[in-house]
């Protein structure tokens, strides 16, 4: 059977392109449609966790009229990172990628986003932050992810328009959207999930980047869960990547959002615009409440909301919207 090619949405800027995927080993199932009820969702899910990756395996990037080859690291994982020879059309554009088995060559198409010029950028959590995941509550979080397909699954209200919003901030030109990113200690594994939750509720369009892939049933039950350093490392990386743009970060207080998100502004203190901590809990949290305090003296607009409407109402007041 031929391995299986995943390719993830790509991004790039003036000088360079990143575009990455997985190679996984062939399996007899079909892929997870997200749509399946109750048991048969779970089984799905499970599956998931269940995947083989195959290291050192060649991979190709066609990029012009050039085949750049790369191998997949030990889990499965590739990532090109290329120089941009002439930078091409602003927007998502498509990319390419194949690898040969059996003297047979298997392409599979991804995209891939260069933002046009413009002045912000946004970079959101997932869980608990646009989709109500209960991260604190493990067992609830535990059912909900193998019961609930994701048509049940359920977002906060007035997120939508909130985000909708932040995507043509500072636009004459609606179509033209900001640089957009979900960044979240989900695993790779939930990749297409996250993509068509985000697609079902009309959220933009954004690159995602995610935490190391999990091989095993056990790794099932830590989803999610554990350090949190590669959402710190992922970010400060977007704002290398991107940095002449402001940025407004969007978290929730469930987990480490609030102290990444001061460690970024204290790293680049000129960057950040505007910090938003969603409330999980019935009451604000003190040591959150002292870190947006922090925040706001290094000059960082911040708003630790319970409702999305309160989120929206703040970035309207400070500019950002309109």
């Amino acid at each position: 059977m031929v391995p299986i090619l995943k390719l993830y949405r790509g991004y790039a800027n003036e000088n360079e392109l990143i575009v990455m995927g997985h190679i996984l080993r062939p399996t007899i199932r079909s892929d997870y449609n997200f749509e399946k009820k109750s048991l048969k969702n779970a089984r799905s899910v499970i599956n998931l966790f269940k995947i083989k990756t195959i290291g050192n395996y060649d991979v190709y990037l066609h990029y012009g009229n050039e085949i750049i080859h790369t191998k997949t690291l030990e889990d499965g994982y590739f990532k090109f990172c290329i120089p941009l020879k002439t930078p091409n059309d602003f927007g998502w554009q498509n990319y390419h990628v194949s690898h040969n088995y059996q003297d047979k060559m298997y392409t599979c198409k991804g995209t891939y986003i260069r933002p046009h010029d413009g002045n912000l950028g946004i970079i959101s959590d997932i869980d608990d932050t646009f989709l109500v995941s209960h991260t604190k509550k493990i067992l609830k979080k535990i059912y909900i992810l193998l019961f609930k397909n994701v048509n049940k699954r359920k977002i906060f209200e007035d997120v939508v328009p909130h985000y909708q919003a932040l995507s043509t901030a500072g636009r004459n030109n609606k179509s033209e959207k900001n640089a957009f990113f979900y960044i979240s200690s989900s695993e790779w594994n939930l990749y297409y999930f996250i993509t068509k939750f985000t697609k079902i509720h009309q959220l933009p369009r954004a690159v995602i980047l995610l935490k190391n892939i999990k091989t095993g049933l056990f790794d099932f039950f830590k989803s999610g869960r554990g350090d949190h350093n590669h959402k710190f490392d992922k970010i400060k990386h977007v704002l290398e990547f991107y940095p002449n743009l402001k940025y407004v970060l969007l978290g929730d207080d469930s987990q480490k959002d609030p102290y990444l998100y001061e460690n970024i502004c204290k790293i680049f203190p000129i960057t950040v615009k505007a910090v938003y901590i969603r409330q999980t809990g019935r009451r604000p949290k003190a040591q959150v409440t002292a870190v947006l305090d922090n925040l706001s003296s290094l000059a960082v607009e911040v708003c630790y909301f319970k409702h999305s409407s309160e989120a929206i109402a703040h970035s309207k007041k400070i500019g950002i919207i309109q």
